[in-house]
């Protein structure tokens, strides 16, 4: 009987983990390819779940903990050089965003490129840095913390995928974020940079936030790839819980066809 009982038990817990999590039941649904009503439930979700979705795999949206970023990454040698890192990564402000825009997510999803748009009206970034570098006989070797603020910012996410099948399921992978971004301005501080000249530090900090075009410029390409590598992993793991069909209605075209 205790065997039984063990089989039943191993029975019910390998059907749960084959199956796909299903979304919360607040959660609207809707036809393929419908980019309005797909606009208005993803907004809805970002309205409602500001401490994300454990569940799904959704991490909070109103803090979002980020894997460690190097900006800046230049070789160690020459008159002119700098290394950036950031570690202990907190984003705050994505529960703010608001969906504008929409293609692809076709019942076949690989005919078109997912594509989203979007705003929001402030993102700031939270981490702890760590700084080595030269400028001529400038030189810095330096930890600290930084805060930078993004304000109105547009951006626009190209999202390839790959299609894979589970237990008679099918289940997106995203491969690659293509990010692009505008924004309208940048202010950033960094604490400590140089430790033993508080001066200097304030100095520089506000040489940076005066020529922010620049210096945003200089170090777009290396923070979007760092970042986009950071969500298609945030992306994928809700993608790997949920499976594309249990994310919208029925096909009742193809259900018909199929009568």
């Amino acid at each position: 009987m205790i065997k039984s009982y063990i089989l039943i038990a191993a029975a019910w817990f390998l059907y749960k983990a084959v199956c796909s999590t299903v979304l919360p039941s607040d959660i609207v649904k809707c036809h393929f390819g419908d980019s309005p009503c797909i606009i208005k439930s993803i907004n809805d979700v970002i309205r409602r779940y500001p401490k994300g979705i454990p569940e799904i795999g959704l991490p909070p949206l109103d803090a979002t903990e980020m894997e460690d970023v190097s900006m800046l990454d230049s070789p160690y040698r020459g008159p002119i050089w700098l290394t950036f890192h950031m570690r202990d990564n907190v984003i705050k402000g994505f529960n703010n965003a608001t969906v504008t825009h929409i293609e692809g997510f076709n019942r076949d999803p690989t005919i078109e490129p997912i594509m989203i748009k979007a705003r929001i009206p402030r993102l700031v970034h939270e981490a702890t840095y760590d700084m080595q570098g030269q400028l001529l006989k400038l030189k810095a070797n330096t930890t600290g913390k930084l805060q930078s603020d993004f304000q109105n910012i547009h951006f626009t996410l190209k999202i390839k995928i790959i299609l894979e099948y589970r237990n008679n399921k099918r289940y997106l992978k995203v491969y690659e974020i293509v990010p692009k971004v505008t924004l309208d301005r940048w202010i950033i501080w960094m604490n400590d940079l140089y430790k033993e000249n508080t001066d200097l530090t304030i100095a520089i900090n506000r040489a940076f936030n005066k020529n922010w075009v620049e210096f945003w410029n200089g170090v777009e390409p290396g923070l979007l790839k760092a970042f986009s590598v950071a969500f298609t992993g945030i992306l994928n793991k809700v993608l790997e819980n949920v499976a594309y069909d249990d994310m919208f209605l029925p096909d009742f075209n193809k259900s018909n066809s199929s009568i």
